[in-house]
């Protein structure tokens, strides 16, 4: 934890030491955040902070992360299977076309020449990659997780890999695919893997981590619960966006999108990405400048379009809906005040998109340009047309899509939508 200056709480201003284990700010309950020395940072690794793009995962941000890989002492605790480093694909479609943008999808699910993989297939891979080094790092040995699936099957991947114990706590009703991985897993690795049941969604898992699992031993790392380390590992999406490529790699020049559209369950991805582009500037990289924030969530499930729509600060949880898009069916997290602010500090919105809007995508693109979505991520490309009624979208922009996963792992619940299979 070489450049880790503390930890500090964006929400109210509250620090704690850098090493602190502890979940939500012990002054008004909101998430932490890890806080860098800039300086420090800047001085001992250069003005990228010791980015290194001959490494094909997301650790090649160097001292951008809070374990650093060129430190020994931090290098020793990092558990990696190559995840992150995934492409931002150009997207040939009509919306594109009618738009006059440059439009592109970060394709979190599927493995492509020359760059990392995500070894469940999920961007989750990132948050629970630096949740368990960083477990390591400080000495636990116990973790516990509510889940919609992917998070509980990317923990129990990397949980394995660093020998640490897991439970994880998700609805019967997961997308099979998810939940026979996890199951296999905790036939396989007793000793390691605990999975529970709940029913109900994401809220009720995290309630039976808080009655049952947390008394018993187990650190939780549940969205926004955990001292920031989750949003460390999906940072590393927005710095993977603006770093240096093509015409702008042997300058090293770092450039943000102007438009980034993002599946919203909890936000972790939101909050992750905003700080690296604080980090960016911080460091002189880039400028005030930032991306529009559009996150869609579906119309089952929405507590931040609500709150946006109403200009409230904070969410006015109602019971969840039933999605396709079960990433998205979150109906309240801590963390998603933070994620109104970022929207609003944009210039960005928040959208939602029905099942059968979604549907749709998965249907025509795999169709037509035989790309396969998730549903959260397609739900992305159902928002392009209220974007554009919006006016979120300009002539010349670069607008990214965030593909949060593998369409094979929401097996069988569209597999009708892909012509019978993949």
């Amino acid at each position: 934890m070489r450049f880790v200056s503390h930890l500090g709480c964006p929400t109210c201003g509250a620090t704690y030491p850098a090493d602190r284990l502890m979940n939500l700010c012990e002054r008004d309950g909101r998430p932490v955040q890890v806080v860098l020395d800039i300086d420090r940072l800047k001085s001992e690794r250069g003005r990228d902070g010791g980015w290194d793009p001959s490494r094909h995962d997301l650790w090649r941000f160097g001292g951008l992360l809070p374990l650093d890989v060129a430190d020994p002492d931090d290098c020793r605790h990092v558990v990696s299977l190559g995840e992150g480093n995934t492409p931002s694909l150009p997207y040939a479609h009509p919306w594109a076309d009618r738009l006059g943008c440059r439009l592109e999808v970060k394709d979190e699910g599927k493995p492509y020449p020359g760059f990392g993989h995500n070894p469940t297939l999920s961007f989750k891979d990132r948050g629970m990659a630096v949740t368990v080094s960083m477990a390591k790092a400080l000495g636990l040995s116990r973790l516990a997780v509510p889940t919609q699936g992917n998070a509980g099957d990317a923990l129990a991947e990397y949980a394995v890999a660093g020998g640490l114990e897991a439970a994880i706590v998700m609805s019967p009703d997961t997308d099979l695919p998810i939940l026979g991985k996890v199951a296999a897993y905790a036939k396989l690795h007793p000793a390691l893997i605990t999975l529970e049941l709940v029913a109900g969604t994401i809220v009720e898992s995290a309630q039976r981590i808080r009655d049952h699992y947390v008394p018993a031993g187990y650190f939780s790392v549940a969205t926004f619960q955990e001292p920031g380390w989750r949003t460390e590992g999906k940072k590393t999406l927005g710095l993977e966006m603006a770093e240096p490529a093509g015409d702008r790699l042997a300058e090293r020049v770092w450039k943000l999108p102007d438009v980034i559209v993002y599946p919203t369950g909890g936000g972790t991805g939101v909050v992750g990405m905003a700080k690296a582009f604080d980090e960016l500037q911080a460091l002189g990289l880039v400028g005030d400048e930032r991306p529009r924030m559009v996150c869609v969530q579906s119309s089952a499930t929405t507590p931040i379009v609500r709150a946006f729509d109403e200009g409230a600060d904070d969410i006015t949880p109602l019971p969840p809906g039933t999605t396709i898009a079960t990433g998205l069916n979150v109906a309240r997290n801590v963390g998603h005040i933070n994620v109104l602010r970022i929207i609003r500090e944009s210039g960005g919105a928040a959208i939602a998109v029905t099942d059968d809007a979604i549907r749709t995508v998965i249907r025509d693109e795999w169709r037509d340009r035989r790309f396969a979505w998730s549903p959260e991520g397609a739900a992305t490309l159902a928002a392009l047309p209220e974007m554009a009624d919006r006016g979120l979208i300009r002539k010349g922009d670069r607008v990214v899509l965030v593909n949060t996963a593998a369409a094979e792992k929401s097996l069988p619940n569209i597999r009708m939508l892909l012509d019978g299979g993949l």
